[in-house]
């Protein structure tokens, strides 16, 4: 069995965001040779997250709005984690939101569905962070 292991470095400009991921982790397969395995895919940040779904700004407004409405930034004071940092509503969205995915791999691509995508959602942004792509097969 082969493993293969690569960090993808991120640095979104806004606060909150989604960025699809996709064709960083096919080309991560690719360069893996695995023809048939699992790909793990992890926000390797606890105000992030990685989740498979339809890359569609519509969709990532609803998300957004959605939300707010369950883990509103503001008012900050409302939450016993801010104090050093004002971001207690991003560890709260990427509960919801997923910390990864494990996805099947066959005959050197990803198994997924019509109109799935691999999303990377960012909610506390403005700063470096990582993803973890895993890939073990043969």
């Amino acid at each position: 069995m082969k493993s293969y292991r690569k960090e993808l470095a991120l640095h979104l400009a806004s606060r909150r965001a989604y960025l699809n991921i996709t064709g960083d982790v096919r080309a991560c397969l690719a360069e893996s040779g695995i023809r048939e395995g699992l790909a793990l895919v992890n926000a390797m940040n606890i105000t992030a997250s990685v989740f498979v779904n339809d890359d569609e700004p519509g969709l990532h407004s609803d998300f957004e709005d959605w939300l707010e409405r369950l883990a509103p930034e503001k008012p900050h004071e409302q939450y016993r984690h801010n104090g050093y940092e004002d971001n207690a509503d991003a560890h709260l969205k990427r509960q919801i939101m997923g910390r990864e995915v494990v996805l099947a791999v066959t005959e050197g691509r990803l198994d997924l569905g019509t109109w799935e995508q691999l999303v990377y959602g960012e909610y506390d942004g403005c700063r470096p962070k990582r993803v973890l792509v895993k890939i073990i097969g043969e």
